[in-house]
């Protein structure tokens, strides 16, 4: 077991707590994380040590749950959380408990949610990593599956946030749910209700990013719990598509594909764009139309779904600057039909938005999960390549200041006319400062013998 400068602090801080007379195990999740092979993000400490004695022993502590009996210690660098062996009360509102009792190391295990989190670890065992399994979580781990402690149901019923945990650690921790604890969260998926849009995005954003993502989309799906997330997405299931455009069936099986694509190719996966790729079709069901031949369309659907994604992401309460970027893929990803008919000018700003990179995998991704015509991916790649050495949109030749000096005022052409001088700019029409006013001042009614005198004055 490699010893790193982390767990070097964590087992400094339990040899305190170990000399004071205490007991003390490392918990949760560092445990599972070592079991299973997955990197230790950080270490939590059980002890039998009440808060006071903790803060006595690490001056410089802080409780962060003083009901809860939770310490915060920084050491060498680290901070660990140093909680209290505890058992919970009653849950009135289906996350915190409304009391705590300090308890033995037993008891602390059979309260938490999952075998696999349910698991200590003795700091000073040699050869080191003892496990102490009070709960079946190392059988669980070995077998792969995901196990509620005790009952299900009042796990559940006693923090309903741990539904959206049980599908990010199957999806996060590749492990199968057991299946009474599967059933439970179906019976018990209303009652995500009661959770905090807040709390739902954080585990949403986990599942999403996780490489696993299809399967916990699926299982948010099947369990009932998207309803209580993302009810606009059941209207994806069973809405057809052309299949001579997609083949590949209804909507929700499009976006399911390009969930399992997504990331496979080795590149990164930004939240905006795992959530783009959820919510690229999610105006379609509202747009389905089909003719008397027959025929399938979507008409408005890229508008249409930017503004439910707007509605959707600001429901979860997602920063602006996640809903603006989103939504603006969503209302942009169409425009890659057209981009072998734009011009110049316009396909340098299409490609200078600033998730373009990826709007372009999004397109990708759309088309290997539909018809597989990669044509105007590819277009758009080399004009991306042919801009390697330059800006796509360089600084303008002309600004509001060169009409201002000219004699104009601020007024409704100025945009017309700088918009008019930055096209032929971009098309390459116009190389220079010199050759952007001299067209300036033919759109324009700019007097000659200014225009003249100016040009001068710029040395132009």
């Amino acid at each position: 077991m490699e010893r790193t400068p982390m767990r070097a602090a964590a087992e400094a801080v339990a040899r305190s707590l170990a000399r004071a007379g205490h007991l003390v195990y490392f918990a949760g999740g560092c445990v599972r994380d070592r079991l299973m092979g997955y990197p230790v993000k950080d270490i939590d400490i059980a002890t039998s040590a009440r808060p006071d004695e903790v803060l006595r022993l690490f001056p410089g502590s802080w409780e962060v749950g003083a009901a809860f009996g939770v310490v915060l210690v920084l050491h060498k660098g680290f901070c660990f959380e140093v909680a209290t062996f505890r058992k919970d009360g009653n849950y009135s509102d289906g996350r915190r408990p409304d009391a705590v009792y300090f308890t033995d190391a037993r008891e602390d295990a059979r309260r938490r949610d999952f075998t696999m989190n349910g698991l200590f670890e003795e700091p000073f065992s040699d050869p080191p990593g003892g496990i102490v399994d009070y709960v079946d979580g190392v059988a669980d781990i070995e077998a792969g599956i995901l196990r509620a402690i005790g009952n299900p149901d009042c796990r559940f019923e006693e923090d309903s946030l741990r539904l959206m945990r049980a599908v990010r650690f199957a999806v996060t921790r590749e492990v199968a749910m057991e299946a009474e604890t599967y059933a439970s969260v179906c019976r018990n998926s209303g009652l995500l209700a009661r959770i905090a849009p807040e709390r739902i995005r954080e585990e949403l954003d986990r599942i999403l990013l996780a490489p696993r993502r299809r399967a916990g989309v699926e299982m948010l799906v099947e369990t009932g719990l998207m309803k209580h997330i993302i009810p606009e997405v059941y209207a994806m299931v069973d809405c057809g598509q052309p299949p001579q455009w997609h083949p590949e069936g209804d909507v929700y099986t499009h976006t399911l594909m390009m969930l399992e694509a997504l990331g496979t190719d080795g590149g990164p996966v930004s939240l905006e764009l795992a959530l783009a790729v959820l919510l690229h079709d999610i105006g379609k069901p509202a747009c389905r139309e089909v003719d008397e031949t027959g025929r399938i369309r979507f008409s408005g659907h890229d508008k249409e779904g930017a503004a439910l994604a707007r509605v959707i992401l600001r429901r979860l309460k997602y920063s602006n600057a996640v809903v603006d970027a989103v939504a603006d893929m969503v209302e942009r990803h169409m425009r890659f039909m057209h981009v072998r008919q734009m011009k110049k000018s316009t396909l340098r700003m299409f490609m200078n938005s600033p998730f373009f990179r990826d709007e372009l995998e999004l397109h990708r991704l759309d088309c290997l999960s539909s018809n597989g015509l990669m044509d105007n991916w590819q277009f758009v790649r080399d004009a991306r390549e042919s801009y390697r050495r330059e800006p796509l949109v360089p600084p303008p030749l002309v600004t509001g200041r060169y009409l201002m000096a000219l004699g104009f005022s601020p007024g409704p052409d100025f945009k017309k006319w700088l918009s008019h001088i930055q096209e032929l700019q971009l098309e390459g029409t116009l190389r220079n400062r010199r050759e952007a006013l001299l067209r300036l001042g033919q759109i324009a009614p700019v007097d000659q013998n200014t225009l003249a005198e100016y040009l001068e004055k710029l040395a132009l």
